[in-house]
Parts: C-alpha cells; sequence; structure tokens
C-alpha cells in the first residue's frame, strides 16, 4: 500500500502502556535481538550528525519554554489521585538497545487485573494492536495528554541521553516485533526511535499493525529518512496537537 496516499488529518498518536506480565496469546515473543544483523540504512555522516545536533538544541529548548507546562501537568496529575507524576516504560531501541522512556503517568492506579477490566472487543484489539480504544485505567487528566500527545513531553530526557529522536519510528516492546520480518526488524532498528514519527503525525488510527499500514509507514520513513522529511513530521506533528488542543477547549 502506497504510504504517500496516507496523509489525513487524524490524532496524533500515543503509545499505549503494555503489562509485559501478561502473554495475551500464549505465544512466545522472546527473540533474541542480538542474533540480528542489524544494518544502517541512512550511511548520511552530514544527515547524522545534523540530526543529533538539532535533537540536543531542540531537547534543550523545549525543556526550558515548557517547563511551567511540566509543572501544571504534575499538579493536575498529583490532585486527581495523588499518584505519581512521571513512570518509566521499558522498551527497545537502537540497534536492540533495551532503553527507559519516560512519560507522564495517564492511568490510575490500579491492583485490579487489567483483562477484568477489558470488554470482549477491548481485548481482541490488544491482542492485535497492542493498546487500546478508551482504556479503563487512563485517568480523566490522563485522556487529555494522551489526545494532546502531551504525555510523552518527558521522552526529551530520553534525547538527550541519546536514547532517542526528535523523529523517528516510535519506540516498540519486544512483543511488538512479531508484526515485522527479521530483515524489517533489523531496519526499524538501525536508526534510534523517535518522539514522534511519520505514521503518527500522518495516519494514526489508520496506520494499525493488522492492516500492515503502520509497519509500511514505520519502515517507509527509516528508508527515506532525510532534514526535509524530517522538518515536515515536526511541523505536521505540531499542527496535530494545537489543532488536538483546541478541540479540548
Amino acid at each position: 500500500m502506497k504510504t504517500e496516499l496516507i496523509e489525513n488529518d487524524v490524532e496524533i498518536s500515543n503509545e499505549s502502556t503494555l503489562n509485559l506480565s501478561l502473554n495475551l496469546q500464549k505465544k512466545n515473543y522472546d527473540i533474541e535481538l542480538s542474533a540480528i544483523p542489524f544494518k544502517e540504512i541512512n550511511n548520511s555522516t552530514f544527515y547524522n550528525l545534523v540530526k543529533r545536533a538539532f535533537d540536543i538544541f531542540v531537547a534543550i529548548l523545549s525543556l526550558i519554554v515548557i517547563s511551567p507546562l511540566v509543572l501544571i501537568i504534575s499538579v493536575l496529575i498529583k490532585l486527581e489521585d495523588n499518584g505519581q507524576v512521571f513512570f518509566r516504560h521499558e522498551r527497545i531501541g537502537k540497534k536492540g538497545r533495551i532503553i527507559k522512556i519516560y512519560k507522564f503517568r495517564s492511568m490510575r492506579n490500579t491492583s485490579e487485573d487489567f483483562i477484568n477490566l477489558l470488554s470482549k472487543e477491548q481485548y481482541e484489539e490488544y491482542k492485535r494492536e497492542f493498546k487500546v480504544t478508551n482504556d479503563p485505567r487512563v485517568t480523566r487528566v490522563g485522556r487529555i495528554l494522551r489526545k494532546t500527545s502531551l504525555d510523552e513531553l518527558p521522552q526529551l530526557i530520553n534525547i538527550l541521553k541519546g536514547e532517542m529522536s526528535i523523529v523517528g519510528p516510535r519506540p516498540i516492546v519486544k512483543s511488538e516485533f512479531e508484526n515485522y520480518s527479521q530483515n524489517q526488524t533489523a531496519e526499524l532498528l538501525s536508526v534510534r526511535p523517535g518522539l514522534t514519527g511519520y505514521w503518527q503525525a500522518y495516519a494514526r488510527n489508520k496506520a494499525t499493525y493488522s492492516t500492515g499500514i503502520r509497519q509500511s509507514m514505520e519502515l517507509h520513513y527509516v528508508k527515506n529518512a532525510s532534514i526535509g522529511m524530517d522538518i515536515k513530521i515536526i511541523f505536521k506533528t505540531f499542527a496535530m496537537v494545537v489543532k488536538c488542543m483546541k478541540n479540548n477547549n
């Protein structure tokens, strides 16, 4: 399917948090990432240097500018249920490295079994897409944060640490690699994962694993990444965030 055709105004994607202890499909997802021959798709030294310098500059500037917003969000999260403000979640980074990504907490604290909270349709969706529409665990504040992608802002720290980039494929959990062949996995993990990316900016809800569109768009970015493409994705993402914020007013 031509990914160039999927440029519709849809919501920015938010990666749902996953409970890795759940083995919903009773499959063994334990792939040996260390055995995969990772490849460098984009060997342009100039592009890679400019991209890293841009990542550092934007991350530092953004953390300074959004510091009042971070404080407001932190207070709102704390006031809702007095739980922790931030949390870290394990994902797979460049060349199979395990990284801990930072997020604002968007789910309520509960000891109740996750599966018991889902309807049959939500359970099936979770098995297919590794996320749930209208997740019953999401708090009121969390729902707004997810819709506007503001829950992802703490990942600017991951960018400064060199674990992520501003633009790239979204960092995924190990079990999601069942949707990629070994060769596709090698390509996907040849770059740093991003705070935003091609499929989030252009086709969030239409880019699913079950249709193959999400995989196609992620790999399209990896193979065609350029300064121009990154800039377009950033502007598209910014426009989508602004639109979502207006819709919540």
